[in-house]
């Protein structure tokens, strides 16, 4: 594979390495040479031997083209999101109704990648499947698997890890206890000479984990004093499933020893925290593991405790510190929780967090606090998932599964995650929710998910989930459902083209909200739309009059998401007005919000106008590569401008006027050079300041060899057969 990473192309999400990567020199030969020779490779090995750290580390020497993706299955507890996880790590969204599996497919098709599968074993079936069909539909895709046992697909090369030879494993104590900064007043700086650091290593059996636990206990205790408990807990522990194969009941004593020399209350937490799906944040460790011997005021001492101990790992995220538990060590805590027979308390507890914070994130997502929820969410969605999961699957719980689908419709909606956001919407709407409570709970949920549909181009499930609410509505006397389903009903009538009953129903909606006063970004989208009915039948004045109100609300509120729609609009009616130039800095105002939040339809709308922008400037040829990068997006988002002639029309005049001045062949030649684009890429692209260099089109043949390398500036107009940007 060659080094593409001074290309400037993105490397992958491989998380950087925070400490010492200790021996492993022939295992790391061993698994790039069946890296280099075959396209499935899967490390194999005991729990805590250190697979998941080989595998990053033999990954970080690849340079496919496309990069080194990394997929953590551990949070991951339903087959049916094995492809949903994969679709996450590579930083896809898809708006569409496709399955994730046609979403990868597509997405692999050409690229040349590698593909990290960590922690299959509890998920071997899917993993498996997924595996074969993605080698079979994308020729230059490798993929290298990790987990404690095969996936057993055709061609898989296996490279199965023992623990670490006796020196590596004195090597790695000595490494990870220097790194404590161990008291010198402690027979705790190991050597390697030392007689019980050896004695010690040999009796975890070089696990890596075990190890790196009893480092841990390094700052308390001397090599000896951690030797001889740690007999005592053989002595203990060995005595159960003699049919467990040695190394696992080693691994099990090892941790089963840390546990026993912690305290009381460490203990306590260690079992609380396995409750997390995922990363969290002292807040939910504080409200969830507190109470019945465990105070809030504590939490944070004991989890340094536990920190201290390698039990928890600490990490950097956008959204803050987050604290993270390995699954095996998870694992041992849920055994313990179960056993206390505190699980389904601590189960609503976590559950009840999730709930209370998506409705925080809900009312911040109109404020200034926009981003910060979006990344929040993002960072928190395996437990918002699990809390999902729990409510929908508990009896009596429907109700709250509903609210919390529905409370989460500005990620779905807003932060491309449709289709995962359909998925657990059907679920609950599916469900009967007794009271008011609900009754209230299941209408969102519908108009939720009829907004999803409509956005995704399913406009029959859209309709059917949209007069369902309004009915049940109406029935209950329930005016903010009934103005949410007309909302969204005359959204739908404003993507199929009936401008008169999209106009219709927008302004009752609107007029429904201002009664009830809602106000919110729903209620501005709204507005926008309606703007766009009226621009569409060619009353400019009365568009630029609604957006540019939203607008103004917008800077108010601190609100981003909807103002962007509401410049696109703007735009719109700017290009109409032929100023391009206005139209191109509102647009471009517009698409760099979209894509901060991951909205893909924001995007791609803005892409396509900007094409259109482009070609009145001048610069045909980037104009179609930039119709070409949109053609490319428009797949994960759904019908190509929803299939509406008037959403479609500024398309046709961009290739109508890019096709006259370039001749049909440049045409589709720049158009194929904008397919290539990936979506930061053409993003990025679509930003440029007008006359900045770019690179000429692969296929632009000889005019390439011979060196023209730079764009004309945007303003000058190409004739036919000239060098242009591409």
């Amino acid at each position: 594979m060659r080094d593409h990473r001074r290309e400037g192309i993105p490397h992958g999400n491989l998380p950087l390495e925070l400490d010492a990567f200790v021996g492993r020199a022939a295992e790391l030969a061993e698994l790039a040479g069946a890296l280099d020779s075959g396209r499935l490779v899967t490390v194999t090995g005991t729990g805590g031997v250190g697979k998941s750290r080989l595998a990053a580390r033999a990954a970080s020497r690849c340079a496919p083209r496309d990069g080194v993706w990394r997929v953590d299955l551990a949070p991951v507890r339903d087959e049916e999101f094995v492809d949903y996880a994969v679709v996450e790590a590579l930083g896809l969204t898809d708006h569409t109704v496709r399955l994730p599996r046609e979403t990868l497919i597509a997405h692999l098709a050409e690229r040349e990648l590698l593909l990290v599968l960590d922690g299959v074993e509890h998920l071997v079936d899917a993993c498996a499947a997924l595996t074969a069909e993605l080698l079979g539909r994308a020729p230059a895709l490798r993929v290298l698997a990790v987990g404690r046992r095969p996936l057993g697909v055709a061609g898989e090369r296996l490279v199965p890890l023992a623990p670490l030879r006796p020196e590596e494993a004195v090597e790695l104590l000595t490494v990870r206890a220097g790194q404590r900064h161990l008291p010198c007043g402690h027979e705790a700086a190991p050597e390697e000479g030392d007689g019980e650091v050896r004695e010690l290593c040999r009796r975890l059996d070089g696990i890596p984990l075990a190890i790196e636990l009893a480092a841990g206990r390094l700052g308390a205790l001397s090599p000896g004093q951690v030797l001889r408990r740690l007999d005592d807990r053989f002595r203990l522990l060995t005595g159960g499933d003699r049919t467990a194969l040695p190394r696992h009941r080693t691994l099990r004593t090892a941790i089963g020893w840390s546990h026993e020399l912690c305290t009381p209350q460490e203990r306590l937490l260690w079992a609380r925290l396995s409750v997390f799906a995922g990363p969290f944040d002292l807040e939910a460790a504080e409200y969830v593991c507190s109470g019945e011997g465990l105070a809030a005021d504590d939490i944070l001492d004991v989890l340094s405790a536990l920190l201290a101990q390698s039990v928890l790992t600490r990490e950097e995220t956008p959204a803050g510190v987050r604290y993270r538990m390995l699954d095996t060590v998870r694992a041992y805590g849920a055994d313990w929780l179960e056993a206390t027979g505190d699980a389904a308390r601590l189960r609503r507890r976590h559950r009840d967090w999730y709930v209370g914070l998506a409705t925080w994130c809900e009312l911040e997502w109109f404020s200034p606090r926009q981003r910060e929820v979006a990344v929040r969410v993002d960072a928190e969605l395996p437990n918002l998932r699990s809390a999902l999961e729990h409510c929908l699957t508990e009896p009596d719980e429907a109700h709250l599964g509903q609210y919390l689908a529905g409370a989460l419709w500005f990620h779905w909606v807003g932060c491309g995650r449709l289709s995962e956001g359909r998925r657990w919407l059907e679920q609950a709407v599916r469900l009967d929710a007794e009271g008011t409570a609900g009754e209230q709970s299941r209408l969102k949920a519908l108009w939720v998910l009829g907004y999803v549909a409509i956005l995704q181009g399913d406009t029959v499930p859209a309709l059917a989930a949209l007069q369902e609410c309004r009915e049940e509505a109406e029935r209950s006397a329930n005016p903010t459902a009934v103005a949410y389903a007309e909302h969204r009903t005359g959204c739908l009538a404003l993507v199929t083209d009936d401008m008169q009953r999209a106009e219709t129903l927008l302004r009752s909606a609107l007029d429904r909200y201002r009664e009830i006063g809602e106000l919110n970004s729903n209620v501005l989208m709204g507005q926008v739309e309606l703007a766009m009915t009226r621009a569409f039948q060619g009353d400019l004045a009365d568009a630029v009059r609604l957006c540019e109100d939203v607008r103004q609300v917008c800077e108010d509120h601190g609100e981003r998401w909807a103002r962007g729609y509401a410049l696109y609009v703007l735009a719109y009616a700017a290009w109409s007005e032929s100023r391009p130039e206005r139209a191109r800095e509102l647009l471009t105002d517009c698409l760099s919000g979209a894509h901060r939040f991951r909205d893909q339809l924001g995007s791609v709308l803005a892409v396509e106008l900007l094409a259109l922008v482009t070609v009145a400037q001048g610069d045909p040829a980037e104009a179609a590569v930039l119709q070409g990068a949109a053609g490319r997006m428009w797949p994960s988002v759904g019908l190509p401008l929803f299939g509406s002639a008037h959403y479609n029309a500024p398309h046709e005049l961009c290739e109508a006027a890019a096709r006259e001045q370039l001749g049909d062949e440049r045409y589709e030649e720049c158009v194929r050079h904008g397919a290539r684009l990936g979506r930061r890429e053409a993003v990025s692209r679509a930003l440029r300041r007008p006359g900045a260099p770019l690179p000429v089109p692969r296929g632009a043949g000889r005019r390439a060899e011979a060196g023209t390398r730079t764009a004309k500036p945007a303003a000058s107009p190409t004739r036919k057969g000239e060098e242009t940007t591409g």
